[in-house]
């Protein structure tokens, strides 16, 4: 059985995790980067907070000696189903089963300004061009004498109330309590704001009541201005225009505030659905097709009586759907039964800031906040890492943090744009 895997975050990898040393069995996994990156742990890397290398990890380091694992460094133009086959932009591949595993992108909602000037939170390029451009603004900043030009480069303006939103926005306002002034003493006395803003009436929607009040208690309380019922409509020219008529001036739009799933040639277009998500019944086999799935972000399931708008795009689904299909192609050689997936919600959390925190566990129904569930959500984004020294780094920098209140890897690392590298044919 030749099964090839596009996209290799959450589900993809674990898919292949799953099929490690499996008999009969071949995987190829195709990615346009050549290595996996933790997302839920960007953010701390474009704070400056953590080094890239702390949450990811080279894919051919990962599968080296793995007989029936396969590595592909290629993005994918098209899909021949009838063929079974995909073209990638440096070759082709045959398959039995192709699995979509290919998560979700920044969706603008149609803001070509803000497509074109706001600062992504997806991927870990978008990381650090935020750590590079927070930097320079802070640079910038130390030398402005116009008062109102400093206060725009000082000035951040976070979109979204989301896990991402809420804890970039927690981890701006503690750097500016315990860092930016010591570091700059040029900037002691500048004004600057940090705002949140979503569209929606309380922050962490899908999270409980308990969980929304605390995490605008603490955020708050850090100084950090939340506009709800608010959204963006417009940045242009440095200047952020909501939809209630204010304007923020700010060099610096982080855009966390929505993402949607890709469309790729060769998918029926009766197999897509809300956000481009590809349908998919209870064993994730795409509608419309005979031997193409597709799990996490990038799918929509609409069976699991639980989640009848589909399930949320986190990591968990992601993670259970891939080993859940592992399991069914197994059972398709053994010819048994296969299983049909349902998620197995094992709770929400979002870091606010140091010894901040919320967690939701919803069976049995607790609530928790400030720093046990701070520790919580410590140990299970260590634990998550996908290997030991990703971990021991990240605990590593995380106490030097904890206790010096800071760390030294704030450093602008830009590549040279005088010197042109062909990369055309990789």
């Amino acid at each position: 059985m030749e099964i090839v895997i596009i996209g290799g975050g959450f589900a993809g990898l674990n898919l292949a995790k799953e099929l490690l040393n499996q008999k009969n069995v071949h995987v190829t996994l195709v990615d346009k980067n050549n290595y996996n990156f933790f997302p839920p742990l960007i953010y701390q890397v474009a704070t400056a907070f953590l080094e890239p290398s702390s949450i990811s990890y080279p894919f051919r380091k990962f599968f080296a000696g793995k007989k029936n694992l396969q590595f592909r460094l290629g993005q994918l133009k098209a899909v021949f189903p009838a063929e079974n086959k995909v073209i990638l932009h440096n070759g082709e591949l045959s398959y039995d089963h192709l699995v979509f595993a290919t998560g979700a992108e920044t969706s603008y909602f149609g803001m070509e300004n803000v497509k074109k000037n706001a600062i992504p939170m997806k991927t870990l390029n978008d990381a650090i061009v935020m750590r590079n451009t927070i930097l320079k603004n802070l640079e910038k900043a130390a030398i402005c004498k116009d008062t109102r030009k400093r206060r725009e480069l000082l000035t951040i303006v976070v979109a979204g109330g989301g896990p991402t939103g809420v804890e970039v926005s927690g981890m701006f306002a503690e750097m500016k309590k315990n860092i930016i002034y010591k570091e700059y003493p040029e900037l002691a006395t500048a004004a600057s704001n940090i705002y949140l803003i979503d569209g929606g009436p309380a922050l962490l929607a899908p999270m409980s009541k308990e969980s929304q009040q605390d995490t605008y208690e603490a955020l708050t309380g850090l100084g950090v201005v939340v506009k709800l019922n608010i959204q963006v409509i417009d940045y242009r020219d440095d200047v952020v225009y909501l939809s209630n008529g204010e304007t923020i001036q700010t060099k610096n739009l982080i855009w966390a505030a929505g993402v949607t799933a890709m469309t790729f040639e060769g998918i029926p277009t009766e197999s897509y659905g809300r956000g481009k998500r590809m349908v998919t019944d209870s064993f994730n086999k795409v509608k419309a097709t005979e031997n193409i799935y597709a799990i996490g972000d990038t799918a929509i399931q609409i069976s699991d009586s639980a989640f009848p708008n589909g399930h949320p795009q986190v990591a968990q689904v992601a993670i259970q759907q891939g080993i859940n299909l592992a399991n069914n192609f197994k059972a398709m050689m053994q010819n048994k039964p296969l299983i049909p997936f349902v998620y197995n919600d094992k709770g929400s959390m979002a870091i606010i800031g140091k010894n901040k925190a919320v967690v939701d566990i919803p069976k049995p129904k607790m609530h928790f906040k400030g720093f046990f569930a701070w520790a919580i959500w410590l140990f299970i984004h260590l634990v998550s890492l996908i290997t030991y020294r990703n971990r021991v780094k990240t605990f590593f920098n995380w106490m030097i943090a904890y206790f010096a209140k800071d760390n030294s890897l704030r450093m602008i690392i830009r590549p040279d744009k005088t010197r042109k590298i062909n990369t055309k044919s990789i």
